[in-house]
């Protein structure tokens, strides 16, 4: 874990713990690593609630409720999904807040509307709604990845402080 990523974790953290917001991931390119990153630090089962690793399209209908037309139309990939993917973590769990991920980690599976490096991010809270993001990432399998963790946590943060400050998630 990078410097940056332990600075953002534990400023996360005692956000989460002073606003008694309870997080839950749903991962797909990342494979558990954002749950790991969490779990990682001392304390998270104060404010961490559960994970869910859908690698597979059956898994992310199965487990999070990600609709077969979403997954047809829209693919995997998409902001819809990561959408459905992030209300279903807040459905399945005891947390007020989720984040979820999907994308094309590498070095295959790209595409030409979805190369390698491309990821999208829900923030979904039962507050305030949802919020996705898209993003294009640079480098290898690992540094997608890695900074696919950065940027969940980055926004799990403003949504902490959205929430607190009664600003709706939806842009």
């Amino acid at each position: 874990m990078s410097i940056e990523q332990q600075t953002l974790l534990r400023e996360l953290a005692s956000l989460a713990m002073t606003e008694q917001v309870k997080i839950a991931t749903a991962e797909s390119c990342t494979g558990g690593l954002i749950s790991a990153t969490f779990t990682g630090l001392a304390g998270s089962s104060d404010w961490f609630d559960r994970g869910f690793v859908t690698y597979s399209n059956e898994s992310k209908r199965e487990m999070l409720g990600v609709t077969l037309e979403t997954l047809q139309q829209q693919g995997a990939v998409s902001g819809a999904t990561v959408a459905q993917m992030a209300q279903g973590a807040l459905a399945s769990s005891n947390a007020s807040l989720a984040v979820s991920v999907s994308g094309v980690a590498g070095p295959a599976g790209g595409s030409d509307a979805k190369p390698v490096g491309t990821v999208w991010i829900a923030w979904a809270s039962d507050n305030y709604g949802h919020s996705t993001r898209h993003f294009v990432f640079k480098g290898d399998r690992a540094a997608v990845r890695d900074q696919t963790v950065t940027e969940a946590i980055r926004g799990l943060i403003k949504c902490i402080v959205s929430d607190a400050m009664e600003v709706p998630l939806r842009h």
